[in-house]
């Protein structure tokens, strides 16, 4: 008789079952435009607050004095002056973003990965990365770079002295009559070394601790516990891959990028005036984003195409 109880860890790897395994199942790009689109709008509604403390720390550059002396210091200031809702200034600019940012994400991840599985349908972790990179860089062109260079301005015409941007539409306008389409597209070369390093690096993560995960058997189920795990240590590999990365495109889309003339003048500067400690600054609010941001999205994604796959077939 089975002892009823016994614990079962989700998280123990399978042992052989090879007579069990089969050809993995492959997610339709379509399914992947879907649930990613879901997720990301799901999981920026919950991370935002982190993501502008990250920002306002990044763009406080070393000042006499600085204008906040850490994370809680910037959202007692923040909270003080604008109200509990001065955390969310920018967030719409990101929700527009988001949804098409994930869909063009996982869309293009399944895509190339659909075609780089072996003949059993297994995707191995150096391809893994090669397709992550092609999906990370083709979401830089297309949602990222733009959607960034409103969100970091919005942040930073806050804490001006006179805000001028009223909203969403309105910012957008101002930046295009001022800048043209250029203005949405500055960093783009750091957002595309950012985005195609961040994408490289977790899915190379995910796609290793899956195939460590599923053993000799493709298709067995993942508890989504588990996928949260997997996608918090995905997310914090990225964080300290490339936040210095992520610093350089967050000065580049400023509203002093002027100052820089190009992402490697950007580098040299910080570097000459402000030390390599510099290219990590707001790396601790990032982290806790990060991995939050990761393990929500792939959470979401991952029971979205089971429910897709119940009432969507595409096989």
């Amino acid at each position: 008789m089975q002892d009823r109880g016994t614990f079962i860890s989700p998280f123990s790897r399978p042992r052989c079952v090879a007579a069990a395994a089969g050809k993995t199942k492959l997610t339709h790009p379509g399914k992947a435009i879907l649930a990613g689109g879901l997720a990301g709008g799901i999981e920026i509604c919950i991370t935002f607050p982190t993501e502008y403390v990250k920002t306002q720390l990044q763009l406080d550059e070393k000042a006499n004095p600085p204008k906040y002396r850490g994370i809680g210091d910037c959202v007692k200031q923040t909270v003080q002056g604008h109200g509990v809702k001065g955390l969310y200034r920018g967030l719409s600019s990101l929700v527009y973003g988001s949804i098409p940012k994930s869909a063009v994400r996982f869309g293009v991840f399944e895509f190339l990965s659909n075609h780089a599985r072996d003949e059993s349908g297994r995707l191995d972790s150096t391809r893994g990365l090669l397709c992550g990179l092609g999906a990370g860089i083709l979401e830089a062109i297309m949602v990222v770079c733009p959607m960034e260079t409103v969100k970091v301005k919005f942040i930073h015409d806050q804490s001006s002295a006179n805000p001028k941007y009223k909203g969403f539409f309105h910012g957008v306008r101002e930046i295009i009559k001022a800048q043209g389409i250029r203005g949405t597209y500055q960093g783009l070369t750091a957002t595309v070394l950012k985005q195609g390093s961040n994408q490289a690096i977790r899915f190379y993560v995910m796609t290793s601790l899956k195939n460590w995960y599923k053993g000799d058997d493709p298709n067995r189920a993942m508890n989504p516990l588990v996928t949260g795990g997997f996608g918090a240590v995905a997310g914090a590999a990225s964080v300290f891959g490339n936040t210095p990365l992520d610093v350089i495109k967050t000065r580049m889309q400023g509203l002093e990028a002027h100052k820089y003339k190009s992402t490697l003048d950007c580098a040299s500067k910080i570097l000459r005036h402000e030390g390599l400690a510099a290219f990590y600054k707001g790396t601790v609010p990032r982290l806790g984003r990060v991995c939050l941001d990761v393990a929500i999205v792939f959470i979401i994604y991952e029971e979205v195409v089971k429910l897709l796959n119940v009432v969507w077939k595409t096989d």
